[in-house]
């Protein structure tokens, strides 16, 4: 099993790693510097993924459980037509909402041919844990993320300190607004939404996880942008 490096916030890095998966670099992350609207007036449209780096907590994961009883009990599924894995190693949740990022949206973003594409191929008909396990086990995607932070050494962190931060996808898919999480049974569904007005309804979300931690300040957002 390939040791993993947990995945800083940093949209550079980000890109490099994604173009070793075989993304377009037509496409690339950007950093979302606020979460009003002057600030996501910056960021370039379309807008196909929004990415949340947040803190671990007990607030959290009593939040996280809550929600998850409220999934089950309504007895839901994973739409048909979204990709979502669970997550098996601690350390791969970057990885994770980067595949959720481009995988939910493979009709817009060219992916050459390569390890992501690969990957994308052995896991269709997967469901979601049978889609983490395989990611667990594809050594060669792993790696290209520990070769890309090798050539900037300033990212490269203690791979034994236990995880505290941890990153989940929101997208839009059929109109709604859906948030995607490997540590989840199941996306959650955040309510409508529109390709065009996708950073602004995950921004909204992404203030409430902040309201549920008024103390700590370890929260970054990035988007997935056309690269012109």
């Amino acid at each position: 099993m390939a040791v993993s490096l947990p995945m800083e916030s940093n949209p550079d890095v980000m890109n490099k790693y994604l173009a070793r998966l075989g993304v377009s670099e037509k496409w690339r992350m950007v950093d979302v510097i606020g979460l009003e609207s002057e600030a996501l007036a910056w960021v370039p449209r379309p807008v196909l993924a929004v990415v949340l780096l947040f803190p671990l907590s007990d607030t959290y994961e009593q939040h996280r459980r809550e929600q998850e009883n409220d999934l089950k009990t309504k007895g839901l599924q994973t739409p048909k037509d979204v990709f979502h894995m669970r997550q098996v190693l601690s350390n791969i949740c970057g990885t994770i909402a980067l595949v959720h990022s481009v995988a939910n949206n493979a009709s817009e973003i060219e992916i050459n041919d390569g390890l992501l594409k690969n990957f994308l191929k052995d896991a269709e008909g997967l469901d979601a844990a049978a889609k983490g396990a395989l990611l667990e086990n594809s050594i060669a995607i792993l790696e290209a993320y520990k070769d890309v932070v090798h050539h900037d050494p300033v990212e490269v962190q203690d791979t034994n300190e236990t995880p505290n931060n941890h990153f989940v996808t929101f997208i839009h898919k059929d109109g709604h607004l859906l948030e995607l999480d490997g540590r989840k049974i199941l996306p959650v569904d955040h309510g409508q939404t529109t390709p065009e007005k996708l950073l602004e309804d995950a921004a909204k979300v992404c203030r409430q996880f902040i309201e549920r931690e008024p103390d700590n300040i370890g929260f970054n957002v990035v988007a997935l942008v056309p690269s012109e």
